[in-house]
């Protein structure tokens, strides 16, 4: 069975760091494209990052570029979000996402068959 729970959210100030940590169980980093979505209030959700170990390119929303890196650490079996320069902007409810890789991926949330609980990331200016 297919898991992800993420931790790490809370409140920062504007301009500081926060590292988000979605642990996984169930499958294998390199089977499955993985994700960092968000979703504000009153918004849709969108996808903040997203990669597959089988494939070349990461993608990064334009609004995180520069700022967010995702990685996965196989010693625990985690995906993380490096997030730095936050922006108020930045606030929302994170969650981390999988799905079988299949040769290509997109990082939009319809695309995406499993997800954790979320964890909320508060940005105060």
């Amino acid at each position: 069975e297919v898991q992800l729970v993420e931790s790490g959210g809370g409140l920062v100030q504007a301009g500081g760091s926060l590292r988000l940590s979605c642990a996984a169980s169930g499958f294998r980093f390199d089977d499955y494209a993985i994700g960092w979505f968000r979703q504000a209030p009153g918004k849709a959700r969108e996808g903040v990052s997203c990669m597959s170990s089988l494939d070349a390119d990461t993608y990064y929303a334009d609004s995180v570029k520069g700022r967010f890196t995702i990685f996965i650490d196989y010693g625990k079996n985690t995906v993380n979000l490096q997030m730095n320069s936050l922006k108020s902007e930045d606030t929302a409810v994170y969650y981390c996402a999988a799905r079988p890789y299949s040769g290509s991926y997109y990082c939009a949330p319809d695309h995406y068959d499993y997800w954790g609980q979320g964890t909320q990331v508060t940005v105060s200016s």
